[in-house]
C-alpha cells in the first residue's frame, strides 16, 4: 500500500517536531562524544581480552540497563506518554499530573524491588547471566561484585526515563536530553586517575550510582520548572494506573524478548576472553546513529503522533510519520555506510592503545560490519513501533519482538559457531529487518501508515547519495596507509603518535563535507526544508522548541 502524499501544510505543522528532534539529538550528540572519550580511557585502562576486569564490567554496565530498557524506557515509557499526553489533552494538567505522580510512585516501587531481589541473588544470577565466567573465578566474583554496585542504577534511571516521559510529552526536551551527559562526565572523573584495571572497573561502577543520582535530581527539578506537579507520594493502584499498567504488559513482553536477544548475544560471547567487550564496543559505535536519529526521533515523534491520532487528523499522522522516516533515513545511512565500509579503521584509531591490542580492534570490526547492517532497521524500529504505541497498541510490537527473538537466538547460536563473535552481531541485525518488515507490513495492512510516493522518491535519493558516499569511504579505507603517511612523523619515544587518529579524523570530516552536497544534489532534501524547520514560527504548540522555559 501507497499512500497520498500528505497537505503540505502538514511538513509546516511538523517544524517543532524536527526542532524538538535537534535539540535532543544536538544534546546526544555532546553525550555520545563525551561517551567516546570514556570508552577510549576506559578500554586502555581496562582493555577486552587481556585482562578480566572490562568483561566484568560490560556485565555490570548491562545487566541494570536490561531492566531499565524492559520497564522503564521501554514499555512503561511507552504506555505512559500518549496516555499522559491524552490526558494534558482531555482532562486538563492537575488530572495529568495526578496519573504521573501515581504512575511514577508505582515505577519506582517496581524497579526498587527487582534491585533488592537482583542484589540478593547475584551470586546465583552470574551463572545465567555469563555462564561462560564459570572457569574463571577471578572474572565471575569481580562481576557479581560490580554488578552488585551498579544494580542501584536501576530505580534512578526508572525514575528518570519517567520525568522525562513528563517533559516530552509537554514539549520540553532540553533536560532529557541532556541527562545522559551526566553519566559520561562521572564515569571519566572516575576512570582517568586509575591505573590498575580492577580498581579502575571499580572506581566506574561506583560512579555510575552517583550519575543516576544526579540525573534523577537534574530530571525532578526540570519537572517542577514546568510548572508541573508530580509528587513523590506511596504507590497507589488507581484504574488509571491499572490501565497503565494492562497496556505497558505487552510491551514489557516485547522489550522482554529484545533483550533476551541481547541476553543470549552476551551469554555466548561470555566464552570467549574479551567477547563482550568487543560487542559493547561495537555497540558504542552504532548507538551513536540510533541515540542521535532513532531515540530523537522517536521522542519528538510520539507525542506529536498521539495528539493526531486522539484528534483523528490523519494528515498529520501520515506527515509526521513521512518526516520522521525521511529524516531519518536521511541522517542514518550515511553512518551505517561508514560502519559497513571501514570498519577497522574505525575500531584501531579509536580504541588501540593501553590494554586494548589490535586484535581486540579485528574481532571489534567484525561486529561492527554486521551491525552496520542492521543500523538502520534499528532506527526504523524506534520510529515504526511509535506509530503503534501512539493508537495505544502494545500488543502487535510484543507478538513481532517475540517473532524476531526466536529468529535472533537461533541464527546467533548458528553464526556464533559459524564465524565467532561477529556472528552474534549478524543475527541481530538480521532480526531486526524482520521485525521492521512485520511492522511495516501489519500498519500498511491497517491503513494505519505507508510511505506516501513522495517519501519513497526521497527515500530512493537518500539511498543514491549514501552510495556514493559509501564508495568514497571504501575508497579511503582501502588508501589509509597514505592518509596516514604525512603524519608518521609525529613520534614519542620512537613510536609514531596521533597519525591513526588524525587519519581517521580527516576522514570523518571528508564524509560530512561531502555528504550534504550529495544529498541535496540528489534531492533528497532540501535545504529550504531545513531553514523552515529551525526557523520559528507564530502560534506555536505544545511540542515546539518556543514553549520551552529556559533551564527546562
Amino acid at each position: 500500500m501507497i499512500s497520498k502524499s500528505p497537505d503540505p501544510s502538514s511538513a509546516k505543522r511538523g517544524g517543532g517536531m524536527i526542532r524538538n528532534f535537534m535539540i535532543y539529538s544536538g544534546l546526544t550528540l555532546v553525550s555520545r562524544l563525551l561517551g567516546f572519550a570514556r570508552d577510549i580511557f576506559i578500554t586502555a585502562k581496562l582493555g577486552a581480552s587481556l585482562t578480566p576486569a572490562a568483561d566484568a564490567f560490560q556485565t555490570a554496565l548491562a545487566f541494570p540497563n536490561l531492566f531499565r530498557r524492559i520497564f522503564a524506557e521501554g514499555a512503561f515509557a511507552a504506555a505512559f506518554v500518549p496516555a499522559y499526553a491524552k490526558s494534558l489533552e482531555k482532562d486538563g494538567e492537575a488530572v495529568a499530573d495526578e496519573l504521573a505522580g501515581d504512575a511514577m510512585a508505582t515505577l519506582a516501587a517496581a524497579t526498587i524491588l527487582i534491585t533488592l531481589v537482583c542484589e540478593l541473588a547475584m551470586p546465583w544470577l552470574m551463572y545465567a547471566i555469563n555462564f561462560g565466567f564459570v572457569d574463571q573465578p577471578l572474572k565471575f566474583k569481580l562481576a557479581v561484585l560490580l554488578t552488585q554496585i551498579t544494580m542501584p542504577y536501576l530505580p534512578c534511571m526508572a525514575i528518570v526515563a519517567h520525568l522525562s516521559g513528563v517533559l516530552n510529552a509537554r514539549g520540553r526536551f532540553v533536560l532529557s536530553g541532556a541527562a545522559p551527559i551526566l553519566l559520561n562526565l562521572c564515569l571519566l572523573v572516575a576512570v582517568i586517575p586509575q591505573h590498575d584495571p580492577v580498581h579502575a572497573a571499580i572506581a566506574c561502577s561506583i560512579s555510575v550510582i552517583a550519575a543516576g543520582i544526579f540525573q534523577a535530581a537534574l530530571l525532578a527539578w526540570g519537572v517542577k520548572q514546568t510548572g508541573a506537579k508530580v509528587h513523590w507520594r506511596l504507590p497507589h493502584l488507581t484504574p488509571e494506573v491499572k490501565a497503565l499498567v494492562a497496556r505497558a504488559v505487552p510491551g514489557a513482553i516485547a522489550a522482554s524478548a529484545v533483550q533476551l536477544n541481547i541476553f543470549v548475544s552476551a551469554n555466548l560471547a561470555s566464552f570467549v576472553n574479551g567477547g563482550r567487550t568487543w560487542l559493547a564496543t561495537a555497540d558504542r559505535l552504532y548507538q551513536l546513529p540510533l541515540g542521535l536519529v532513532g531515540v530523537a526521533i522517536g521522542v519528538a515523534l510520539l507525542p506529536r503522533l498521539s495528539r493526531a491520532v486522539y484528534v483523528k487528523d490523519a494528515v498529520e499522522a501520515q506527515g509526521a510519520m513521512d518526516q520522521a522516516v525521511t529524516f531519518a533515513m536521511a541522517l542514518t545511512l550515511p553512518a551505517a555506510a561508514a560502519m559497513a565500509a571501514i570498519p577497522l579503521f574505525l575500531a584501531d584509531a579509536l580504541y588501540v592503545r593501553g590494554q586494548f591490542t589490535l586484535f581486540d580492534a579485528q574481532q571489534t570490526a567484525g561486529a561492527l560490519f554486521f551491525y552496520g547492517l542492521g543500523v538502520p532497521a534499528f532506527v526504523l524500529q524506534q520510529l515504526y513501533s511509535r506509530a503503534f504505541f501512539a493508537r495505544q497498541d502494545t500488543k502487535s510490537p510484543m507478538r513481532f519482538a517475540l517473532i524476531s527473538m526466536a529468529v535472533n537466538i537461533a541464527a546467533g547460536v548458528v553464526l556464533f559457531k559459524l564465524i565467532g563473535v561477529s556472528g552474534i552481531a549478524a543475527a541481530t541485525a538480521l532480526a531486526s529487518w524482520i521485525n521492521v518488515g512485520q511492522m511495516a507490513f501489519t500498519l500498511a495492512k491497517r491503513g494505519d501508515y505507508a510511505p506516501s510516493l513522495a517519501a519513497w522518491s526521497r527515500l530512493a535519493r537518500i539511498a543514491a547519495a549514501t552510495a556514493v558516499l559509501a564508495a568514497l569511504l571504501g575508497a579511503a579505507g582501502h588508501w589509509r596507509a597514505l592518509i596516514e603517511a604525512p603524519f608518521q612523523v609525529i613520534r614519542w619515544h620512537g613510536k609514531s603518535v596521533a597519525a591513526k587518529e588524525i587519519a581517521i579524523a580527516l576522514t570523518f570530516i571528508g564524509a560530512v563535507l561531502a555528504y550534504p552536497p550529495l544529498l541535496f544534489a540528489s534531492g533528497g532534501l532540501k535545504l529550504a526544508e531545513i531553514k523552515a524547520a529551525l526557523r520559528r514560527r507564530e502560534g506555536l504548540g505544545d511540542d515546539d522548541l518556543g514553549n520551552t522555559p529556559a533551564g527546562a
